[in-house]
């Protein structure tokens, strides 16, 4: 016969279990709520948004400097209609929206679907499910790697550089990093991670001294 402690104890283990249980559930259905926005989104031209039809953003994606903060309402569509979601899925229809890019391009699309997995956990196959439905496929991004700047142990060749197109900055996602603008490369920047076979490097946003992500792809002296 058990004891009281014993009883008490795979009650504990049993609450656990359900615990964790459902947590897991809850991450699933999480994940699949993030990827069906995330393909909507991508897939939802600029003009048919929320954000552009309440002029948050224009028909390219920016960010209107006109669309105020004065009032409550305003406030509350900024929050439900520009989230950082919405924020990252934007700059990748933006990075999409450029022609010809070929695989500085395809760099960016690499650095930009890097920070959205980061911020949000986006499992890389989903993320390549949505590039599927635009046409961009794993092996593109296998055929743009670049060695260009990067040493024998993968580290950047440390410097400064630009970068060829907008980028967000890693922390508050603001859109204040422009085409051409310089970034620096420390002597110890390494790849942080790895996205399609491109490597990911985090390097300074020269003029805010923030941090952003980029591929050596994107990168011009």
């Amino acid at each position: 016969m058990l004891s009281h402690t014993a009883v008490g104890l795979c009650g504990k283990q049993s609450n656990i279990m359900r615990m964790l249980q459902t947590e897991g559930m809850l991450k699933r259905a999480g994940d699949l709520v993030y990827t069906f926005r995330f393909l909507r989104l991508l897939t939802t031209s600029f003009e048919d948004t929320e954000a552009f039809k309440l002029g948050i953003i224009d028909a390219k994606g920016k960010r209107q400097k006109s669309f105020t903060l004065d009032n409550m309402e305003d406030r509350d569509n900024y929050r439900n209609y520009y989230t950082p979601f919405h924020k990252l899925v934007f700059n990748i229809k933006k990075i999409m929206a450029k022609a010809p890019g070929g695989g500085s391009k395809l760099a960016s699309y690499a650095a930009a679907l890097f920070l959205l997995k980061e911020k949000f956990s986006m499992p890389q196959g989903k993320l390549l499910e949505g590039l599927k439905v635009l046409g961009v496929t794993e092996a593109d991004f296998l055929t743009e790697q670049s060695e260009w700047f990067v040493l024998e142990d993968e580290r950047l060749s440390p410097g400064s550089y630009k970068v060829m197109n907008e980028k967000l900055l890693n922390d508050t996602l603001d859109e204040t990093v422009n085409a051409r603008d310089n970034v620096k490369v420390d002597a110890e920047c390494y790849p942080v991670g790895c996205l399609f076979g491109i490597n990911i490097y985090e390097v300074t946003h020269a003029r805010t001294k923030r941090n952003v992500y980029v591929s050596v792809g994107e990168l011009i002296r």
